[in-house]
């Protein structure tokens, strides 16, 4: 009997030595998040980073969220759709910039950096062509861990943000150029599309990348004629491909472009460009031979436009003629429909946020998650992004090496 005992003496003794359950581990790594949504100040931003059912799932697996009162109110979410969610609404900057997680849409101000305490982290746009380095030298002022949602990639390597807000840009182009067609604001009375026995409406797309592709399945879908220009063999195949229609393409070649021009009813460019600014292919006398009333919206005003006639407009006033043809020149298209974009931006930043309080922080999901990483170009107040550190003179290291410290 007493070898027995002994016997289950040292079993338990072995047993104590064993490794503990990894749930145990697991569940030492959730790390409860403190987030902050601020009403956004940008110009003629009204988008919100998170709408309130996003809010209620954040709040339902134990994060806090602080909402700036009114931030949601550009797309018609008002505070106590918030705090019903769970969200604790708060009535000054200075109390939502104390957050652990700042979640804007637009990059914030220097008044509003300075708000911040530091050491924190920042998802935000980054908007680089307007910019400058007291910018970023501020962030590093106050050791600031930042994160770009436009260069955030998915698991296929999409950029899922930058994605989504071209979807919107594109189709919303197309009815805004349906609306500029019609009488209603003193354009030719045309209905965009066509019907039997009518000549469909003509448009132009100068770009194929995602805004153009939903430009084209916007217009083609109401009966369209589409033509579609790009510099780039692959993107023209691709774009033909995706619509899975057969397409007027051609590469920008200057003849072509015009003589398209001189027949359209609706130019739209939608080229997007990795440089400071996109490079103007359409040129004012292309322009003065456009039809009368016809419209032309530029997306790509965002980065300059690529009509030389294109200059910045606003909500308020949208619009200007040029040779008489309409010009639509509002950055940000996809502020005209705050509410749709704000429930695609909250889809792809609340799983974000849950998985950073799943991975025990951000340090984790940076570590684990390379298409997040993508998107970090500072971190604790060091430049890790070597294209914006070259653009506006500043040292950088490799973020590789920085989280392998951690």
């Amino acid at each position: 009997m007493d070898h027995k005992k002994e016997s289950i003496r040292n079993l338990a003794k072995e047993a104590a030595l064993m490794p503990q359950e990894e749930l145990l581990a697991i569940s030492n790594r959730t790390h409860h998040l403190v987030i902050g949504i601020p009403k956004e100040t940008y110009f003629q931003e009204r988008r919100v980073a998170l709408v309130p059912e996003s809010v209620g799932l954040l709040v339902a697996n134990g994060h806090e969220v602080i909402v700036e009162s009114n931030a949601g109110k550009e797309s018609n979410f008002q505070d106590h759709d918030y705090s019903e969610a769970g969200a604790r609404i708060v009535y000054s900057a200075e109390e939502v910039f104390k957050a652990d997680i700042i979640l804007k849409v637009a990059p914030p101000s220097e008044s509003e950096i300075t708000l911040m305490p530091g050491r924190q982290t920042l998802i935000s746009a980054i908007h680089l062509p307007i910019q400058k380095s007291e910018h970023f030298r501020l962030l590093q002022s106050k050791k600031i861990t930042a994160i770009a949602w436009d260069f955030i990639k998915d698991e296929t390597g999409i950029f899922p943000v930058v994605r989504a807000m071209g979807e919107i840009a594109g189709n919303t182009s197309v009815l805004i150029a349906a609306e500029y067609l019609s009488h209603t604001h003193n354009g030719q009375g045309l209905m965009f599309g066509g019907i039997s026995g009518v000549k469909p409406t003509e448009v132009v797309i100068i770009g194929a990348g995602t805004v153009a592709e939903f430009a084209a399945r916007a217009a083609l879908g109401l009966g369209a004629s589409v033509k579609i220009f790009d510099n780039s063999i692959y993107r023209l195949r691709r774009i033909q491909n995706d619509l899975g229609v057969r397409l007027w393409t051609s590469t920008i070649q200057p003849s072509e472009l015009a003589a398209a021009l001189a027949s359209a009813d609706v130019a739209i460019g939608a080229i997007h460009t990795s440089k400071n600014r996109t490079p103007v292919v359409v040129s004012e006398d292309m322009v003065s031979n456009m039809k009368y009333g016809s419209v032309i919206v530029d997306i790509s005003i965002d980065q300059g436009g690529c009509f030389e006639t294109s200059r910045v407009t606003t909500h308020d006033k949208p619009t200007f003629k040029e040779h008489g043809v309409v010009h639509y020149c509002v950055p940000n298209i996809a502020s005209r429909v705050s509410r749709t974009a704000s429930y695609a931006l909250s889809n792809i930043f609340a799983p974000i946020l849950l998985s950073m309080g799943d991975e025990g922080g951000i340090t984790n999901l940076v570590k684990h998650q390379e298409g997040f990483q993508h998107g970090v170009y500072m971190y604790n107040g060091v430049i890790t992004h070597e294209g914006v550190a070259a653009m506006f003179d500043l040292s950088w290291k490799p973020l590789k090496l920085l989280i392998a410290a951690f």
